[in-house]
């Protein structure tokens, strides 16, 4: 059996498709930009990385205005979002000049710490890795805040697919 070898572009298409049809928790990311605003993007490549010490591990594009802000040693942001939040995830997956101008959110120290989501951690950039158009930032938690709710899952471009069934308790 011969195979073929797909060209960049088919690949890149193919890739996209494959990567779609990966289950995956969203997240706003925020930080405190140079000029003092917050900022904040939509991730949805975020995983736990470590329990000692606490951390996180998340790829940004390098292009991003947030994914600029965060270096090793900047404080930033991760909240998971709810099944509730697909509108505020909405909000931060876009371009935006000014994502905070309708949320609910507040100063933690120098992180933009959006109200009402289920889980709030504030963290500390430790190490960054760059590859192709993204970097990978590991982040070492220094707080962590948990509320209940459902998670908000990213499936096949859409926003709005919730864990729900026998044995799931949404109460904890």
């Amino acid at each position: 059996m011969k195979v073929q070898q797909a060209t960049a572009p088919e690949l890149a298409g193919q890739f996209t498709e494959a990567m779609s049809r990966l289950v995956s928790g969203v997240a706003v990311v925020s930080a405190r930009r140079a000029d003092g605003r917050p900022c904040g993007l939509l991730v949805s490549s975020i995983c736990s990385y470590s329990v000692r010490p606490p951390s996180v591990l998340l790829a940004l594009s390098r292009s991003s205005r947030t994914g600029r802000e965060l270096g090793p040693g900047r404080a930033f942001g991760v909240h998971l979002l709810g099944h509730t939040d697909a509108g505020l995830a909405e909000v931060f997956a876009g371009s935006g000049e000014d994502k905070f101008a309708a949320p609910p959110w507040e100063w933690d120290g120098a992180v933009p710490r959006l109200l009402g989501v289920p889980v709030y951690l504030r963290c500390v950039a430790r190490r960054v890795f760059e590859h192709g158009d993204h970097a990978i930032l590991v982040g070492e938690a220094a707080d962590c805040v948990l509320d209940d709710g459902e998670p908000l899952i990213y499936f096949r471009r859409r926003l709005n697919w919730r864990i729900a069934g026998e044995g799931y308790d949404s109460d904890g």
